[in-house]
Parts: structure tokens; sequence; C-alpha cells
């Protein structure tokens, strides 16, 4: 009876430990796979800055049909920088339903439909030319689109409880796809 005193919390203890790190990789999963669809969003998507001048700033006396240069040039949005467009923003985090509810049956799935405390404010938007492509390109300079779900802590019942460590950050979680056409309408 004594020893079971004595081993009984330290064994609840384990089975509580393995249960929150259970949901921290379940967690964290939850927001890589929201990060792969905001970036898979982004690249069929109207741009979320509104002036992308900057990718193509450097195109002047360059003929057309002649390669990209090869410097890296970027434009940001989201945490931490410019503020991203805001109705195009809303529809990659929240969906065409505008609404974080994974079972709605939206006709396009947002980032948070994966993980429900995703918010606008935790999403960082980069578009980045590489050399890509050529110029005059009928859908513009080709670009790589960077997303990246910042700000989350993980969310731990059990042991955020007892010991108070509920404000462990889920780590930045970037994405890199290589855009489409940049267009989300088919007259573009």
């Amino acid at each position: 009876m004594i020893e079971a005193l004595l081993t009984m919390p330290i064994v609840l203890l384990v089975f509580a430990a393995l249960i929150e790190f259970g949901m921290a990789v379940f967690q964290f999963n939850q927001a890589a796979k929201a990060s792969q669809l905001g970036a898979r969003l982004a690249a069929v998507s109207d741009p979320l800055v509104s002036d992308m001048s900057t990718l193509t700033d450097d195109f002047a006396g360059l003929d057309e049909a002649e390669a990209v240069p090869a410097t890296i040039v970027s434009v940001n949005c989201g945490t931490g920088s410019t503020p991203c467009d805001t109705d195009r923003l809303n529809r990659i985090v929240y969906g065409s339903d505008g609404a974080c509810d994974p079972g709605a049956g939206a006709a396009v799935r947002g980032m948070c439909d994966f993980h429900p405390r995703i918010t606008p404010t935790n999403v960082h938007v980069s578009y980045h030319r590489a050399g890509l492509g050529y110029v005059g390109r009928p859908d513009g300079a080709v670009t790589t689109i960077t997303v990246e779900v910042r700000d989350l802590n993980f969310d731990l019942p059990f042991l955020g409880a007892l010991i108070g460590v509920n404000s462990i950050a889920i780590p930045v979680l970037p994405v890199t796809v290589t855009s489409e056409d940049l267009c989300s309408a088919k007259s573009c």
C-alpha cells in the first residue's frame, strides 16, 4: 500500500507527460499542414502584397524573352512587416466560408481549418524572385512564396496548468513553393 502511494504520483506524471508530448506533436503537425495549405493557396491566388513592382524594377533595359536577373529580390507582408491585403489574407487563413470550421464543407479550406488557433496575425508571407523565368512572361516574374506561421504557443492542458509551461512556442514553420500565375480569377 505504501509503495503504491509512493509510485502512483510518479506514474501519473509520466502518463501526463506522454499525453502532453503526443498533443504537442499533434499541434506541431497541425501548424505544419496549415503552413503547407497557406503556401499552396498563396501560389494560386492574387498576391497578398499590393505592390509587387519591386520584383521587376530592375527589368528596365532588358529585352523581351531575356533571362530574369539572378539577383534575389523580396517583398514581405504579415507579422513583423508591412500589412498584407486583408481580404486576400483572410481568404487564405479562413477559407472561402470565412470561418474556422473544418466540417463546414467550404469550397476552399483555410489554414485555420487545420489549426484553429491560427489567425491573420500569425501569418507572414514572402515573395522572392531569384532568377527564374524570362522578361515579358505573361504571368509576371516567377516567384517563390514562403508562408510562415509565427507566434503560436503549444496548448498543454495538464502540465501547462500544473507547472505553468503554456508559453512554449511552436517553432516557426516556413513552407516555400514556386508560384504559378498569382491570379485567382479565370480572366487573368
